[in-house]
């Protein structure tokens, strides 16, 4: 009994090269969650003083999370924001356990501090990106 394998093909197994996009929505998304842990932390601090940088680290992910369903799904701005107040809401609950009044202020000052500094470094890689060479 003889075997031929002269009918079986061979193929050069080629590494598979990382999907660039793959990897800008990942970094985009732990770079959005960095920044809203960031900017929770300096609300927080601005109304409660002395916290720790390291507890606000939990803030910004599901936040992160809602913006990316929501631009992929197409939902509407409006019910992604909502969504995003609230679990921010709920963040900080956990995080703090404040009462109603303070919850609030502090969730209002992050959306307003992650807007403006947000803003003001999209304006500066912008102008970077202008710059001439």
């Amino acid at each position: 009994m003889s075997l031929s394998l002269g009918a079986v093909h061979t193929f050069a197994v080629l590494p598979v090269p990382l999907q660039s996009t793959t990897v800008s929505i990942l970094t985009t998304y732990v770079l959005f969650a960095a920044f809203l842990s960031l900017t929770a932390f300096i609300a927080a601090r601005n109304l409660l003083g002395d916290v720790s940088l390291r507890r606000h680290a939990v803030v910004g992910p599901p936040i992160a999370a809602i913006a990316f369903l929501a631009a992929t799904f197409e939902f509407s701005p409006f019910l992604a924001l909502g969504a995003a107040l609230a679990v921010d809401g709920l963040a900080f609950r956990q995080l703090h356990d404040l009462d109603r009044r303070l919850l609030v202020g502090v969730v209002v000052i992050h959306f307003v501090v992650s807007v403006i500094l947000g803003a003001v470094l999209f304006s500066l890689l912008a102008l970077l990106g202008s710059a001439p060479v």
